[in-house]
């Protein structure tokens, strides 16, 4: 159970911080139309992901999930 949480708030984090960076290349530096419906797809997978959580209390798993977004995005910007 907490590997697939963990799993979940990875792939949750992947898609919000890939989406949104997607969203910035097509209104930032021009990149195609394209660039922008994928991010938005991928944000609209970040919208789900959180659900496929067995945890009832939505406001626990959020809450730990900021925890992990944060090591993501330091991440992110490391490889990025």
């Amino acid at each position: 159970m907490i590997l697939r949480a963990m799993i979940l708030f990875v792939l949750a984090g992947l898609a919000e911080i890939g989406g949104g960076w997607l969203v910035w290349q097509w209104l930032r530096n021009g990149n195609g139309l394209w660039v922008g419906l994928l991010g938005g797809a991928v944000l609209v997978l970040y919208g789900v992901i959180p659900t496929l959580q067995q945890e009832s209390n939505f406001g626990r798993v959020y809450a730990a999930y900021g925890g992990v977004f944060i090591v993501l995005a330091i991440l992110w910007g490391m490889v990025v």
